[in-house]
């Protein structure tokens, strides 16, 4: 994350252009506001995920099984790529979310050495119920502005 809470001011940013030619001081600052305000989104979320007995990669895993309904259930590899997390985070995340009644995890059978994750309904239900106040965040995030 980038918590930067002030940066770099105009003059600064010349001054960097000056010694470094190929930096574009617009671009930097454009990017530096980008990844500051994401930083800040980011916060609000995991702040609302923590109230919720959740993380970022709980809910992730949660609303990626969810999403495409014709998609009934993914390896934990699949999991892993697609939320470019450590497949390690993932198996133990995948653990406690199926100690938690919100998954299952059965064999593979396309592949017994893997394992097939699904929601359960209890998971389902946990997902819709975040959600209302997940889009809330982001919208009254959004709303603000600067």
């Amino acid at each position: 994350m980038f918590f930067l809470k002030d940066l770099p001011t105009q003059d600064m940013l010349q001054g960097y252009a000056a010694r470094f030619p190929a930096m574009d001081p617009s671009t930097v600052e454009d990017a530096l506001k980008l990844l500051r305000r994401a930083s800040l989104l980011l916060r609000d979320l995991e702040g609302y995920f923590a109230a919720r007995g959740l993380s970022q990669t709980r809910f992730l895993i949660l609303i990626l099984l969810d999403r495409d309904p014709g998609v009934h259930g993914l390896s934990a590899t699949a999991i892993a790529d697609k939320l470019d997390i450590s497949k390690p985070i993932v198996s133990n995340t995948l653990k406690a979310l199926a100690g938690e009644g919100l998954l299952d995890i059965t064999e593979n059978p396309e592949d017994r050495r893997a394992r097939w994750v699904t929601l359960t309904t209890k998971g389902r239900k946990r997902l819709r119920a975040l959600l209302p106040g997940y889009f809330a965040v982001i919208q009254d995030f959004m709303a603000a502005g600067d």
